[in-house]
Protein backbone atom coordinates (compact mmCIF):
# COMPACT_ATOMS: atom_id res chain seq x y z
CA UNK A 1 0.00 0.00 0.00
CA UNK A 2 2.54 2.63 0.79
CA UNK A 3 1.43 6.12 -0.16
CA UNK A 4 4.44 8.37 -0.30
CA UNK A 5 4.13 12.15 -0.30
CA UNK A 6 7.31 13.88 -1.42
CA UNK A 7 7.66 17.62 -0.85
CA UNK A 8 10.98 18.95 -2.13
CA UNK A 9 11.86 22.58 -1.56
CA UNK A 10 12.90 23.94 -4.96
CA UNK A 11 14.29 27.11 -6.46
CA UNK A 12 13.46 28.47 -9.89
CA UNK A 13 16.71 26.96 -11.16
CA UNK A 14 16.29 23.64 -9.32
CA UNK A 15 12.93 22.30 -10.53
CA UNK A 16 12.16 18.59 -10.71
CA UNK A 17 12.15 16.54 -13.88
CA UNK A 18 8.68 16.00 -15.33
CA UNK A 19 9.04 12.24 -14.77
CA UNK A 20 10.25 12.53 -11.17
CA UNK A 21 7.12 10.94 -9.67
CA UNK A 22 7.39 7.85 -11.89
CA UNK A 23 11.11 7.51 -11.25
CA UNK A 24 10.53 7.73 -7.49
CA UNK A 25 7.59 5.32 -7.58
CA UNK A 26 9.71 2.72 -9.38
CA UNK A 27 12.69 3.25 -7.09
CA UNK A 28 10.61 3.15 -3.90
CA UNK A 29 8.81 0.01 -5.08
CA UNK A 30 12.20 -1.70 -4.90
CA UNK A 31 12.67 -0.39 -1.34
CA UNK A 32 9.28 -1.83 -0.34
CA UNK A 33 9.68 -4.96 -2.48
CA UNK A 34 6.26 -4.12 -3.91
CA UNK A 35 4.53 -5.46 -6.98
CA UNK A 36 3.43 -3.14 -9.77
CA UNK A 37 0.67 -0.74 -8.81
CA UNK A 38 1.23 -1.04 -5.04
CA UNK A 39 3.28 2.10 -4.30
CA UNK A 40 1.71 5.51 -4.85
CA UNK A 41 3.87 8.64 -5.00
CA UNK A 42 2.62 12.23 -4.95
CA UNK A 43 5.03 15.10 -5.39
CA UNK A 44 4.28 18.65 -4.31
CA UNK A 45 7.06 21.15 -4.88
CA UNK A 46 7.53 23.85 -2.26
CA UNK A 47 9.07 27.02 -3.67
CA UNK A 48 12.04 28.19 -1.63
CA UNK A 49 10.12 31.36 -0.67
CA UNK A 50 7.68 29.08 1.20
CA UNK A 51 10.35 27.48 3.37
CA UNK A 52 12.50 28.86 6.19
CA UNK A 53 14.57 27.78 9.15
CA UNK A 54 14.71 29.97 12.22
CA UNK A 55 17.85 32.06 12.54
CA UNK A 56 19.36 30.67 9.33
CA UNK A 57 19.54 31.44 5.66
CA UNK A 58 19.33 28.18 3.70
CA UNK A 59 21.58 27.97 0.64
CA UNK A 60 20.06 26.67 -2.57
CA UNK A 61 22.25 23.57 -2.43
CA UNK A 62 20.89 22.80 1.06
CA UNK A 63 17.16 22.81 0.31
CA UNK A 64 15.47 19.85 2.02
CA UNK A 65 13.00 17.22 0.86
CA UNK A 66 10.20 16.14 3.18
CA UNK A 67 8.83 12.63 2.69
CA UNK A 68 5.75 11.26 4.43
CA UNK A 69 5.20 7.51 4.34
CA UNK A 70 1.76 6.04 4.96
CA UNK A 71 1.49 2.25 5.37
CA UNK A 72 -1.59 0.17 6.06
CA UNK A 73 0.29 -0.95 9.18
CA UNK A 74 3.21 1.19 10.27
CA UNK A 75 6.36 -0.95 10.56
CA UNK A 76 7.95 -1.51 13.97
CA UNK A 77 10.72 0.85 15.04
CA UNK A 78 13.62 -1.32 13.86
CA UNK A 79 12.01 -1.82 10.45
CA UNK A 80 11.17 1.90 10.20
CA UNK A 81 14.77 2.77 10.93
CA UNK A 82 16.06 0.58 8.09
CA UNK A 83 13.27 1.60 5.75
CA UNK A 84 13.73 5.33 6.45
CA UNK A 85 17.39 5.05 5.49
CA UNK A 86 16.48 3.27 2.26
CA UNK A 87 13.75 5.81 1.45
CA UNK A 88 16.10 8.73 2.10
CA UNK A 89 18.76 7.17 -0.11
CA UNK A 90 16.33 6.49 -2.97
CA UNK A 91 14.85 9.99 -2.81
CA UNK A 92 18.27 11.63 -2.57
CA UNK A 93 19.67 9.73 -5.54
CA UNK A 94 16.64 10.31 -7.74
CA UNK A 95 16.17 13.98 -6.85
CA UNK A 96 19.89 14.69 -6.77
CA UNK A 97 19.90 15.83 -3.16
CA UNK A 98 22.11 14.98 -0.21
CA UNK A 99 20.76 12.13 1.92
CA UNK A 100 21.14 14.34 5.00
CA UNK A 101 18.59 16.74 3.48
CA UNK A 102 15.86 14.10 3.07
CA UNK A 103 13.55 14.01 6.08
CA UNK A 104 11.20 11.01 6.41
CA UNK A 105 8.03 11.29 8.48
CA UNK A 106 5.84 8.27 9.20
CA UNK A 107 2.08 8.78 9.26
CA UNK A 108 -0.08 6.71 11.61
CA UNK A 109 -1.20 3.37 10.18
CA UNK A 110 -3.78 3.74 7.43
CA UNK A 111 -5.73 0.57 8.15
CA UNK A 112 -9.25 1.59 9.08
CA UNK A 113 -8.54 5.20 8.05
CA UNK A 114 -7.87 4.98 4.29
CA UNK A 115 -10.37 3.98 1.62
CA UNK A 116 -9.46 3.13 -1.99
CA UNK A 117 -12.35 3.59 -4.37
CA UNK A 118 -14.56 3.99 -1.34
CA UNK A 119 -13.47 0.67 0.16
CA UNK A 120 -11.90 1.00 3.58
CA UNK A 121 -8.58 -0.78 4.03
CA UNK A 122 -9.30 -3.36 6.74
Amino acid sequence: MPIIDVSPVVSASNRLRTDAAQILADSLARVFKAEDGQVWVRITEIHESGYAENGACVARNELPVFVQALHADCPDQESRSKEASAIAEAVAVNLRRQVALVHVIYAPSGRGRVAFGGKLVE
